[in-house]
């Protein structure tokens, strides 16, 4: 899992599928959500995860219209195919994700 910035976001979410995390180092749910998606990540090489802290990349995230935190943007090819609004299970992030493959 790799944390992306204004500088990489645009060049990284150009791959073939990529879960970007937007999320605060002071949110609780993104707290909770933090050690799924790098159990995720450790175990699909075919997904790529990163992550957006919406304080330091502000723009980024303006320009995504994320207004609640964590949203999860999954991203095919440059474009957003998916986006989902709070902190999901394993489970649940796994099956979201495949409908999307």
């Amino acid at each position: 899992m790799e944390k992306l910035n204004s500088s990489t976001f645009y060049e990284k979410t150009k791959g073939d599928l990529v879960l970007v995390d937007f999320y605060a180092t002071w949110c609780g749910p993104c707290r909770m959500l933090h050690p799924i998606l790098e159990e995720i990540s450790n175990e699909r090489s075919s997904l790529t995860i990163g992550q957006i802290d919406v304080d330091e990349a502000s723009e980024i995230a303006k320009e995504y219209g994320v207004m609640s935190i964590p949203t999860l943007v999954l991203f095919k090819n440059g474009k957003e195919v998916a986006r989902n609004v709070g902190a999901l299970g394993k489970e649940q992030l796994l099956s979201w994700i495949e409908n999307y493959k």
